[in-house]
């Protein structure tokens, strides 16, 4: 455990990972530089990181769920979810590719993503307030990245590093929920054309809903709720898959449709002359 105040520890942890951020090269793990699985210590870390991006002119547009498998759960030793930001900039339109060096570890993972019509303000959300308020469902790609040197990561690490989300892409054809039963779902992503990960509705939380409903339960106590025209990525569908330069791939989720990405290659010096 470090020897810092919080206070002073939070905003070491943030600049540690905003170095990380503006070199490229990833950190050691920030675990030891907060109290001792101190939760709420990294996730002051991770405020810090929205406000100074809002300061910057960023836009804010959503949230992205983490750590909604059982297996990834035991492994870091938790027993619910968390949660990061998601702003518009993080946003990759389909048929546009990764820029190469943008992100530094890069992993991809399907998931649902909601889009909100309407707010969701009560600690008690219910199936139907959920239903509700949610204007489509949409097919889409999580590209995970980690700060943290060879994804040594806690849940103290990861939720200081903004949930370990790097960027995502949406798919372009919405769905209305009473068209899809997002439980019984079925993912297939592959890489390159191979398969690299399988999955169901079932394997986040049970759906996607009950993964949205602890979100939004989670964030109204925090008295920041979800708000109309917010997205929400759920939760990886199934395992995630390590992504390269030059690695094209799609997702296809049953009922929702395809979304797909590419990763480019780097420009070479003297390429092209």
């Amino acid at each position: 455990m470090s020897a810092h105040e919080p206070a002073d520890a939070v905003t070491e942890v943030a600049a540690v990972l905003e170095q990380a951020t503006r070199t490229g090269v990833p950190c050691g793990p920030v675990r030891s530089l907060l109290p001792e699985a101190d939760i709420e210590a990294a996730y002051a870390v991770q405020r810090l990181y929205v406000e100074r991006g809002i300061a910057a002119g960023r836009r804010l547009v959503g949230r992205k769920i983490g750590l909604t498998s059982p297996a990834v759960q035991r492994q870091l030793g938790v027993d619910q979810p968390d949660f990061g930001a998601l702003f518009a900039d993080m946003a990759v339109p389909e048929g546009v590719p990764v820029a190469a060096g943008l992100l530094l570890q890069p992993k991809v993972e399907a998931e649902v993503a909601l889009v909100l019509g309407a707010d969701l303000p009560h600690r008690d959300p219910t199936v139907a307030d959920l239903l509700r308020a949610t204007a489509f469902a949409l097919p889409a790609l999580e590209i995970v990245d980690s700060r943290i040197a060879g994804w040594d990561i806690t849940i103290v690490d990861t939720v200081a590093d903004n949930a370990s989300c790097g960027l995502y892409v949406l798919g372009g054809a919405p769905v209305p929920l009473d068209r899809v039963d997002l439980r019984s779902v079925t993912m297939t992503l592959t890489k390159n054309g191979e398969t690299v990960s399988e999955g169901t509705g079932a394997d986040c939380l049970g759906s996607p809903l009950t993964a949205a409903l602890w979100l939004a339960s989670t964030l109204a106590g925090l008295g920041d709720p979800l708000r109309a025209g917010d997205i929400v990525l759920t939760g990886a569908l199934g395992p995630m898959a390590v992504a390269a330069e030059g690695d094209e791939f799609t997702a296809y989720i049953e009922g929702l449709g395809t979304v797909r990405t590419t990763f480019a290659y780097a420009v070479t010096e003297g390429a092209g002359a």
